[in-house]
Order: structure tokens, then C-alpha cells, then sequence
């Protein structure tokens, strides 16, 4: 890719100027409308620039991931043990406690065909206790087993469910089926910061996410 169709999308064709359209074509550029000359232009120009600011991100979380990694060495050194939760979770703090760095650990979690029996265990119960069952908990139950536009099970109300305790045996069967059907599929590690102005003052995180800048 030349600078030139990179940063213009203009490309020279036996010295004259011509823009790809969408169906991969070569057209001349007196006949692009200058409107989408421009929008071309600008979009170049934006992309140009994240390309940019998206390489010097991944840097700066491989830096900070290696500086995180050297720490963990160094204190596996004196201690014999590497610092973090089961998860591999951890909280770092300056010295003067305005500023932190988290590292969390999140799965990703599916679920396997044992979710069905659960729900069809619940429904047992739901119809048993028609009389008993209080409408709140039809709800969570409806919510727990609909799905989301992604066809994702409702994990937060589902998990709900196993708060609840109810003594019949069907339910006890059905959290236990819920349980057998969590898989972790696998996880993402995140890594965040924060300052204050005072040690007592509210955390404030600091925002590289752009979309919520």
C-alpha cells in the first residue's frame, strides 16, 4: 500500500488520478462526487491516526504487563511465593496510596445441556407451588432461562437463582444441575488505574477505553 492510496485513496493510473469504489473498481476521480472525496478523505485521516494511538496502546499494556511480571519475580524471590488470588486478581498501590493499578481476571463462562434439566426441574417445582410461589420468583425464573439479542443465557438473574433456598428436593437437584453446567471456556485478564488527590479521597479511574471517554 503506497502513502499516497493510504492517506488519500487516490491512485494514479497511467497519470491519471482514479478511487476504488466498493465493488473494487477503478473509478476516475472526476467522477467521485466531491462529498465522498472528502468523506474519504477524512476517514483516512481518522483511521491513520488510530491505527496509531491502537499500536501504541498494545505497547504500553505489553510494558505494563512486563513491569507487573519483573515485580512478581522480584517478590518470588524474597518470599518464595508469587502475590494474587486464585484468580491471579491484584491491586498495586503507590506509596502515598493516590495511585492503583489492578489486574483482574475474568472468565468466560458457557453453559453445558445439564442447564435444561435445571429448568425443567424448576418448572416442576413453579407448578407444584402454583398457590405458593411468589410472582418474584416466576419472574427471576423467566429471566434466568430467556436469552439476550446474542443468544446468551442471563447469567446475573441465573446465578440469582442459586441464592435461593427452598427445601424440595427437585430444586436442590435443579442448582445443582445449574452448577454441573457452568463451563469456563475461558478468561480475559484486565488491567486498570486509578487516582486520588488524597489517600482518604474517592478513586477516579483513568480512562483509556475511548468509547468511554
Amino acid at each position: 500500500m503506497t502513502d499516497q492510496l493510504r492517506n488519500t485513496g487516490i491512485i494514479d493510473v497511467g497519470g491519471e488520478p482514479h478511487m476504488r469504489d466498493g465493488k473494487g473498481r477503478l473509478q476516475p476521480l472526476s467522477t467521485v462526487r466531491p462529498q465522498d472525496v472528502l468523506q474519504d478523505e477524512m476517514v483516512r485521516k481518522m483511521m491513520n491516526f488510530a491505527d496509531d494511538l491502537s499500536a501504541q496502546v498494545a505497547r504500553f499494556k505489553g510494558h505494563c504487563f512486563d513491569d507487573v511480571g519483573d515485580f512478581l519475580a522480584l517478590l518470588s524471590q524474597d518470599y518464595g511465593e508469587s502475590r494474587g488470588g486464585q484468580k491471579g486478581n491484584m491491586t498495586f498501590l503507590s506509596y502515598d496510596g493516590c495511585q492503583k493499578v489492578t489486574v483482574q481476571v475474568a472468565d468466560h463462562i458457557d453453559f453445558g445441556p445439564e442447564l435444561q434439566i435445571a429448568k425443567g426441574l424448576i418448572d416442576e417445582c413453579l407448578t407444584d407451588w402454583a398457590s405458593d410461589a411468589r410472582p418474584e420468583l416466576r419472574t427471576i425464573v423467566e429471566r434466568a432461562f430467556n436469552t439476550d439479542k446474542e443468544g446468551q443465557i442471563n447469567r446475573a438473574e441465573l446465578f440469582s437463582l442459586r441464592r435461593l433456598n427452598f427445601d424440595d428436593e427437585r430444586w436442590v437437584r435443579a442448582m445443582k444441575a445449574i452448577e454441573d453446567a457452568i463451563r469456563v471456556v475461558g478468561s480475559k485478564t484486565y488491567m486498570r488505574f486509578y487516582r486520588r488527590d488524597t489517600a482518604q479521597a474517592a478513586w477516579h479511574a483513568i480512562t483509556i477505553d475511548m468509547a468511554k471517554a
